[in-house]
C-alpha cells in the first residue's frame, strides 16, 4: 500500500463539526458533506468582520526538480508545527484535479505525516466544485455554438424583430473550448457540429482539463457571489467579424453559469493529520493562471485563526510573483512572511547534476554526499531569496530533509541561505515526524512574522502590457529583455484597443527553470525571453503571455488550428483540407 495512504488511514479523523468549533464556528455556519468535510458559509465573513487579522504566510519554493520538493507537505507540516508551539493556525490550499493523476496519490494533499485527511475524499470529488465549474464552462461552450447556428439560419430582420443583437461571432477567433476533468488525449482536438444542419456549425475545437478553465481562476480571485457574477459576465470568448470582443454577457448565459457555480464560493473545511483546520478552495493552474487557492478562504482564515499558511504553485519566480502581483493586488491583503522550500536534491541539480526523471532511480550524485555540487547550485536559492526580498517580505528557508541528505549538506544549505538574506533557514523533517519535525520552522516563521514588511508590487497597472512583461522578465527571470513575436504584438494591440491593457500579467512558462527553457538550470543570464503569444482572461482579470517554445501540457487551453471544412447546401461535411 502507498505509504501516504497507509498513514492517512491509520490517523484519527475528528468530526468536522469539532474542527469547526475550534475556529468558533457554529453548526449553522456549515453545510455538511458527511462527517469529515463541510462547506463554510460566506456569512462567516460578516459575523467575524471585527476580529483581529491573523498573520499571513505564503509557502513557495526554489526552482524544483520534476519530482517536486514537498511544498504542500511543508505547508501542512508548518501548520502542524505551529500547533505544536501553541499557535492557532490554519492552512489554505488548492483542490487537486483528478485529470492528470489517475488515482489517489499523496502529493496534492501533502504527504507522509504532514497531509490532509481523509486522503481519499481530498483527492477525489470533495464537494463537487470542479464538477460545477465543468457544467458552467460547458454551458457557455454550448451557447456559443447554438448562437452561431441560429444566426446562420435566421435573417437579420428576424433577430431585429425579437429585439436581439446579432453577435456575428468569427469562428476562427473563439478561444473557449469545452472541458473535462479527465486527461483523455483522444478529445484534445476535435471537430464539433458534425451531423445535420440543425446540429451546429462544424468547426475545429478542443477539450481542456476542467481546472484550466477561466472559471476556476475567477473562483480563486472572487470576493463574493456578486463579484463572481460580474467576472463571469466579463469573460471574452472570442471576437466578432468586426474585431470587437464577444462576452458571456453578450451570449446571455453569464447569470446561468453563475447559478451553476453558486455553491462553489464556499470554502471546504477539512483537517490535517494532527487536527488543524484546512480550507480547500479553488484549483487554478500555476502557468496559464495564477496558481493560488482562493481569496475568500484566505480572508476567512485570517479572521478565524492567528496564522494562515497558504501555498503558491511552482517556484517563487512563478507562483509567488503571481501571489503578490495578482492575488494580493486583488485582495488588498499584505503577507507577513514567505517560506521558501529548498532541497539538497534540487540544488545539486542546479549545480550541474545529472538529469532527474520521474519514475527513474536517482543518480548517485543525489544519494551520496557532494558538497561541491551542492555549492554550485546555491545561486538558484540565492536568486529566489532575493525575489521575495524584492517585494519587501521577510523570508524563512525551509530545507526539506530527504533520507539521503547528509548533515554537512543540510548545514551548508542553511548557512548559504542566511548569508543570502533569509531571516532564518532551518531543516524541516515534517514528512517523517509530523508537527514535531517542523517545530524549529514554526518558531522561525512566527518570529519572522513580527519583523514587519515593506510590501510593494513589481509594477503599476497603468503601464503598457509590453512594459509590464519586460519588467517581470528582467526583475524575476533575470533576462536582458523580451522578444515579442508578430502574433504577440498583434494580440497586445487588440487587447489594448479593447481596453484590457490595465490588467496584471500572468506569465505562462516552464516551472523547471527561471528562464523559458526547462533545460537551463541555476540562474540563467544574458538571454532574451521570447513571447510567442499573448492571451487574455478578462473575467479572471489578467493577461497571460506564453513564453518560448513551451509545449502545451495535456489538458491546457490551446488555440484551435483550423482546417478548412467544405459543406454542402444542407450543412454536411463533404471535404476537409
Amino acid at each position: 500500500m502507498n505509504d501516504d495512504l497507509r498513514i492517512a488511514r491509520a490517523a484519527r479523523v475528528h468530526p468536522i463539526v469539532e474542527i469547526a468549533s475550534g475556529l468558533g464556528l457554529a453548526p449553522d455556519d456549515l453545510d455538511l458533506y458527511g462527517s469529515t468535510k463541510a462547506k463554510v458559509k460566506l456569512s462567516v465573513l460578516d459575523r467575524f468582520a471585527g476580529a483581529a487579522r491573523g498573520k499571513y504566510i505564503d509557502v513557495t519554493a526554489i526552482t524544483p526538480t520534476p519530482l517536486g520538493e514537498g511544498k504542500t507537505t511543508t505547508t501542512i507540516g508548518l501548520v502542524q508545527g505551529l500547533g505544536k508551539i501553541g499557535k492557532k493556525s490554519l492552512a489554505c490550499i488548492r483542490q487537486p484535479s483528478q485529470g492528470p493523476t489517475f488515482g489517489i496519490k499523496g502529493g496534492a494533499a501533502g504527504g507522509g505525516h504532514a497531509q490532509v485527511i481523509p486522503m481519499e475524499e481530498f483527492n477525489l470529488h470533495l464537494t463537487g466544485d470542479i464538477h460545477a465549474i465543468g457544467a458552467a464552462h460547458n454551458l457557455i461552450a454550448a451557447a456559443i455554438d447554438a448562437r452561431m447556428l441560429h444566426e446562420r439560419n435566421q435573417s437579420q430582420a428576424a433577430w431585429e424583430k425579437r429585439g436581439l443583437k446579432r453577435l456575428d461571432i468569427d469562428p476562427y477567433s473563439i478561444t473557449w473550448n469545452r472541458v473535462l476533468d479527465v486527461n483523455d488525449r483522444a478529445l484534445r482536438h476535435v471537430i464539433v457540429g458534425l451531423g445535420k444542419r440543425v446540429d451546429g456549425v462544424p468547426r475545429e475545437s478542443a477539450f481542456d482539463i476542467t481546472v484550466s478553465s477561466e472559471l476556476m481562476a475567477i473562483l480563486a480571485l472572487t470576493s463574493d457571489l456578486q463579484d463572481l457574477r460580474r467576472r463571469i459576465g466579463r469573460i471574452v470568448i472570442g471576437y466578432d467579424r468586426q474585431h470587437n470582443p464577444v462576452t458571456t454577457e453578450d451570449l446571455g448565459v453569464a447569470g446561468a453559469a453563475a447559478v451553476l457555480m453558486k455553491e462553489t464560493v464556499k470554502p471546504t473545511l477539512m483537517q490535517t493529520l494532527e487536527g488543524q483546520p484546512v480550507f480547500v478552495h479553488a484549483g487554478p493552474f500555476a502557468n496559464i493562471a495564477h496558481g493560488n487557492s482562493s481569496i475568500i478562504a484566505d480572508r476567512m482564515g485570517l479572521l478565524l485563526s492567528d496564522y494562515v499558511v497558504t501555498e503558491s504553485g511552482f517556484g517563487a519566480d512563478i507562483g509567488m510573483e503571481k501571489f503578490f502581483d495578482i492575488k494580493c493586488r486583488t485582495s488588498g491583503l499584505v503577507p507577513d512572511a514567505v517560506v521558501l522550500v529548498a532541497t539538497v536534491r534540487a540544488l545539486k541539480m542546479h549545480g550541474g547534476g545529472p538529469k532527474v526523471v520521474a519514475g527513474k532511480p536517482l543518480d548517485p550524485a543525489y544519494t551520496q554526499e557532494n558538497t561541491d555540487l551542492l555549492q554550485r547550485g546555491m545561486a538558484n536559492l540565492t536568486h529566489h531569496i532575493g525575489l521575495a526580498r524584492k517585494f519587501g517580505v521577510p523570508v524563512v528557508v525551509a530545507v526539506n530533509r530527504f533520507p539521503e541528505d547528509s548533515d554537512a549538506e543540510l548545514k551548508l544549505t542553511c548557512r548559504e541561505a542566511e548569508a543570502a538574506g533569509a531571516y532564518a533557514a532551518v531543516v524541516a523533517d515534517h514528512w517523517a515526524r509530523g508537527g514535531e519535525g517542523a517545530i524549529d520552522l514554526a518558531r522561525a516563521v512566527s518570529e519572522a512574522c513580527e519583523q514587519g514588511v515593506d510590501f510593494h508590487l513589481l509594477y503599476p497597472l497603468d503601464w503598457p502590457i509590453e512594459k509590464k512583461v519586460e519588467t517581470i522578465a528582467r526583475e524575476v527571470y533575470n533576462a536582458d529583455g523580451v522578444a515579442f513575436s508578430e502574433t504577440a504584438r498583434a494580440q497586445i494591440e487588440r487587447y489594448t484597443k479593447s481596453g484590457f491593457a490595465d490588467l496584471p500579467i500572468c506569465m505562462a512558462k516552464t516551472h523547471l527553470s527561471i528562464s523559458h527553457d526547462p533545460k537551463i538550470k541555476g540562474v540563467p543570464s544574458g538571454y532574451t525571453l521570447p513571447v510567442r503569444e499573448v492571451r487574455a482572461s478578462v473575467g479572471a482579470g489578467f493577461i497571460y503571455p506564453l513564453c518560448g517554445e513551451m509545449r502545451t501540457m495535456p489538458g491546457l487551453p490551446s488555440e484551435p488550428a483550423f482546417m478548412h471544412i467544405d459543406l454542402d447546401e444542407n450543412g454536411q461535411i463533404v471535404g476537409l483540407s
